[in-house]
């Protein structure tokens, strides 16, 4: 049995089967409802069901409360419809531009930038083209059907594409790249996959907020904007625990040297007294809240931890006027993130 699934106020409409995700439907229907996680995580597929009923798969209560579940929210990727919907939801121009692929890819190279960081950079055979938005992420394809997501870190008119991978120890994935993984290793991906692209609809100031390997998505999106010419203003907030947490803090600041209208904060939360730290300190969504008490002509690209960019999010819309839907975001969810309650 298939549902009919109507999407609100684009009057869009697509088919969900009986046991299948509203999100997975309408990635196969080329709706482009926004999304991060896939994993009932990060919240960035929330809408309302305005009419009709789902049930939900396992998911985080931070990502979706009972008071909002009550209230008639949902989380599109873990919902399963048992009727025919009709869904309330902000659909993404662009986020099907590009066919998403599955293909091999081979390791050429890896420079660990940061104890606990790598660029790992990839070769794509010679006979694919593999198109993509900057701050988008690709999926690697392990065995026994996992998967472990990572968001692109350089711009489309780049050529070769790097990935800035965090050692999660005892991590399937991550424990691979920092001990046994060598060039010339073939692993495969898919992608392109989610919605954390810069609206070129717009021309409003973008605050971009990054948490340690967040950073990753927002250099793709900083080198592509320099890319295309376009002269919006950018600010980039980049907070870290410790300074070698901001592991291409140098780059940044060349940036802020040639990009005329593109400024950098760098935060550090937690420096010890030997490391000589002598810029901003605390929360890095705090020193925005700090610089810019009035958001409501603003646009923010946030990437990081979920308590970062939930934070944000909270604090940006109720203290600083930041409008709701100005704010976009990919959260960073490992897999000890998904195991939680």
């Amino acid at each position: 049995m298939s549902f009919q699934i109507t999407v609100q106020p684009s009057g869009h409409q697509f088919s969900c089967e009986e046991d299948e995700t509203v999100l997975a439907a309408a990635m196969r229907a080329g709706v482009g409802l926004p999304y991060g996680c896939k994993n009932g995580a990060c919240s960035s597929c929330k809408g309302k069901v305005v009419s009709g009923s789902v049930s939900h798969k396992a998911h985080q209560r931070r990502a979706l409360s009972e008071e909002e579940e009550a209230a008639g929210m949902s989380l599109f990727c873990c919902a399963i419809p048992h009727s025919d919907l009709v869904l309330q939801a902000r659909e993404v121009v662009g986020s099907g531009e590009f066919p998403i692929k599955k293909m091999p890819t081979r390791v050429n190279a890896l420079e660990k930038m940061a104890p606990d960081v790598m660029v790992l950079t990839l070769q794509l055979p010679a006979n694919e083209t593999f198109q993509y938005k900057a701050g988008q992420y690709l999926e690697f394809l392990l065995r026994d059907g996992k998967r472990r997501a990572y968001s692109i870190a350089t711009a489309p008119e780049g050529g070769a594409i790097t990935l800035h991978i965090r050692h999660m120890p005892g991590g399937l994935f991550t424990d691979q790249v920092f001990s046994t993984m060598k060039e010339r290793d073939i692993l495969r991906f898919e992608g392109p996959l989610g919605t954390f692209f810069v609206r070129d609809d717009s021309d409003k100031p973008m605050v971009l907020l990054a948490s340690g390997t967040g950073f990753a998505p927002i250099k793709a999106i900083v080198e592509h904007e320099r890319a295309s010419g376009s002269k919006r203003p950018m600010t980039l907030y980049w907070g870290g625990r410790r300074p070698q947490d901001l592991y291409m803090d140098a780059l940044c600041r060349q940036w802020a040297a040639e990009i005329p209208h593109f400024s950098y904060v760098p935060v550090v939360s937690d420096a010890l007294p030997e490391e000589g730290w002598t810029g901003r300190t605390g929360f890095v969504h705090q020193a925005v809240i700090d610089d810019l008490p009035d958001m409501s002509g603003y646009q923010v690209y946030a990437c990081g931890a979920p308590i970062v960019v939930e934070s944000a999010k909270r604090d940006f819309v109720k203290d600083c006027k930041l409008p709701e839907e100005e704010f976009y975001a990919d959260a960073f969810t490992s897999e000890a993130d998904l195991q939680q309650p």
